[in-house]
Order: structure tokens, then sequence, then C-alpha cells
């Protein structure tokens, strides 16, 4: 289970399920994918599939579903790994600082994070427009992929990286793990 899925969190899932009709019979089923409302979640988790949603939405917006979900993904195993920080929020909003050749800048995870044009300004507008239907679209799979994450195959295989097919990081002591859509995942080299 997810480091920040706390007790209270799990006690909101099984009221959403009761809610949802889905624990009528005085069990939960654990196999059963349940699509809760943004409403219905705790205020803890509505911020973190709001950043879920956000990365999702400018990583892979115009990617097919598969390749928002294999997104979410890639996400949400950041936050299992210790090599990562341990909430959606704080994963998608890390910063390194690099040093290169005299040059020390700050690197985003997720570049968007970093960008000082005006999609960061439109981002702040866009989170709080309920009309707009692409974000929407993917708030409903970062709602999805939040609340069933682990009853749901894992499009990327445990990827924690990924990159646009149309960029060539030359990234080191990772593999090459599936391309899905415009996106190419990849997993840390396992030591032999």
């Amino acid at each position: 289970m997810l480091k920040y899925f706390s007790i209270a969190a799990m006690v909101a899932v099984l009221i959403i399920f009761a809610t949802l009709g889905v624990a009528g019979q005085h069990y939960v089923d654990s196999k059963r994918i349940i699509q809760p409302k943004y409403s219905q979640l705790t205020p803890d988790a509505q911020r973190q599939v709001a950043c879920l949603a956000s990365n999702i939405y400018f990583e892979a917006r115009s990617e097919p579903r598969e390749g928002q979900i294999a997104v979410a993904f890639v996400t949400l195993n950041r936050v299992e790994s210790p090599n990562f920080p341990d909430t959606i929020c704080d994963v998608v909003k890390e910063k390194k600082k690099v040093d290169s050749i005299g040059d020390k800048r700050v690197v985003c995870q997720f570049s968007w994070y970093c960008e000082t044009t005006p999609k960061w300004q439109y981002y702040n507008m866009l989170l709080t427009n309920d009309t707009t239907k692409k974000y929407n679209d993917v708030l409903e799979i970062a709602i999805y992929v939040y609340a069933n994450h682990e009853k749901l195959r894992d499009p990327t295989n445990g990827s924690l990286y990924y990159h646009a097919d149309y960029v060539n990081p030359n990234w080191r002591n990772l593999d090459r793990h599936v391309t899905i859509g415009r996106h190419i995942f990849y997993k840390v080299k396992e030591n032999i």
C-alpha cells in the first residue's frame, strides 16, 4: 500500500465503497474496481490526486488512455521507491541541484513543473476550471488509478523513468522497458 495512504484514508475508501454499494454485503471485495468522485476523497487525498492529475495532464494529455495511466503509474512507482519522496505531490514537485561544468542549475523530475513559460501561469488557472474537458478527463484517470492502483496492471511493469520518443537523454544504468504512445519507459538496471 502507498506510504501516504493512512488509516483515515482507508476508512474513507471503505465509506466510499459503502456509498457506492460495493460493500453492501458486510465485506469488501478487494478485486472490485471503484471510481469515487473527487468530492468523496479526503482533503489530503484530493491534494494528492490533483498533483497526480496535473502531472498526467502536462506529461501525457495528448497520449492515449493507457499512456496517461502509465505516467500515473510511474509517479506512484516513485512514491513506493526509497529513492524518491513519499507523497505524490512531493514526487511531482521534486527538484535537484545539478553541477554541470560550472553550471549550477535546478532540474525538476518532471520538466513542466520548472517551466517559467506562460504554461505555468495557465496551470494555476486551469486546475480551478471545472469546465475544461481535457483536464476533467485526466482528473478521472487520476482518481481511478489513485483508488485502484493495487488492483490494476501496471502497464510500465514498475518503471521509474520515461521520456518522449523525440528526445534522447542518453541515460545510463537504465534499461529500456516498454513503449506506450510517444513515451519510452525505463527501469533501473539490475546488478548481476
